[in-house]
């Protein structure tokens, strides 16, 4: 990497870090994008940052579609994309060369989702003799039962269930405020994990006044990644065929409530989503299922009719 290279990659990285405030990973991944796309430069032989044409810029993402998805090409060109805007902006280049570069098409993917008796299955195998377990089956429940996203699962305080009115309050994206109602069934976990499991849990810990709701095995608070690695576990331990995330389960309860003739604004409530084109795509899922669901009733096309 040229002297001159390296002072504008240190620069844009210190901005990143001091004004725009983003995180140590999110510094990472511009770092390591930018240092991808100079070492094309130099292997190449086409010289410093603010001496690349947009020719120079289609080369590069030539060589990328070779070795990327259009999704990591994407994410690539817009780590260069804001690095070149920023230098334009304090006048330290001419123009940015990837502003007009033609980016390959995202695959439009459904998400996943879990037949509610394979659902069904899966709660029936957690083991709730303990008190892990009892914590383990209120986890996917909720995440299941009321769509949340698994950070908001483990954002949840103590201050903001209202088991009684089978409520709770959670914070979204954005600082987005909901209220989320909760199912019987759910209700009954919530006081059986609050007033058994989770006083169990909490005494494995030196800080006995943590309100988050969920828990570790140490007692500390549980995070997105322990959710993982309970669902992990579980999958482990019952032998599962399941191929999910924990993501899956809030999937699977929008893509169920459709297809039990929920309207679509409603769910779009229920899951937080500020656009309602975000939930429809789910719609697009219920409608799958429900042809799947047809040609299992009319194998021949209703020539049997």
């Amino acid at each position: 990497m040229s002297p001159k290279n390296k002072e504008y990659l240190d620069k844009f990285l210190s901005y990143l870090r001091n004004e725009r405030r983003y995180s140590d990973n999110t510094v990472i991944a511009y770092k390591n994008d930018i240092e991808h796309y100079i070492g094309f430069l130099d292997k190449e032989d086409f010289g410093d940052l603010d001496e690349i044409s947009s020719k120079v810029a289609e080369f590069y993402l030539g060589e990328l579609r070779d070795e990327y998805t259009p999704k990591s090409i994407q994410r690539k060109v817009s780590s260069l994309k804001t690095m070149y805007n920023y230098f334009v902006n304090l006048n330290e280049m001419e123009s940015n060369p990837f502003i007009s570069v033609t980016l390959p098409k995202l695959e439009k993917r459904l998400p996943k989702f879990i037949y509610e008796n394979e659902i069904q299955d899966f709660f029936d195998s957690i083991d709730v003799t303990t008190e892990r377990g009892k914590r383990d089956k209120l986890i996917f429940m909720l995440l299941y039962g009321s769509g949340l996203r698994v950070s908001e699962l483990t954002d949840l305080k103590l201050k903001d269930l209202n088991i009684e009115d089978r409520v709770i309050s959670v914070h979204g994206k954005g600082s987005k405020d909901r209220l989320v109602p909760i199912n019987k069934e759910t209700q009954k976990e919530f006081k059986t994990y609050l007033s058994i499991a989770r006083p169990v849990l909490l005494s494995k810990s030196d800080d006995l006044d943590n309100d988050n709701v969920f828990l570790n095995f140490k007692g500390t608070s549980l995070t997105p990644r322990g959710v993982r690695d309970i669902l992990n576990r579980l999958i482990k331990e019952t032998s599962s065929t399941l191929r999910v995330s924990p993501h899956t389960f809030r999937h699977s309860f929008a893509t169920h409530l459709l297809n039990n003739g929920m309207d679509v604004r409603m769910v779009q409530e229920l899951l937080g989503h500020s656009n309602l084109s975000t939930t429809q795509i789910y719609t697009k899922i219920s409608k799958e299922n429900l042809m799947k669901e047809y040609e299992k009733a009319f194998p021949k096309g209703g020539k049997n009719q």
